[in-house]
């Protein structure tokens, strides 16, 4: 399968969320290719915007792999 250059929305990517005291690790997984990130927030941090840094993270990694 050839990878797409279109954004990834959060209905195409595994996103989990792991509290660990007062940090979450959030982990977002993109099926098709199994690239996998993470990140680690405050627990403080509202899901929306964990999402969103992760996303963010997870297209760059996968803009790279696509060189």
């Amino acid at each position: 399968m050839k990878p797409s250059k279109e954004p990834l929305g959060e209905d195409d990517v595994i996103i989990e969320f792991h509290r660990v005291g007062a940090s979450v690790k959030v982990t977002a997984m993109e099926p098709r290719t199994l690239t996998e990130v993470s990140i680690v927030g405050p627990a403080t941090a509202s899901e929306a915007d964990l999402t969103q840094l992760v996303m963010r993270k997870l297209e760059y990694v996968l803009a790279k792999k696509r060189g």
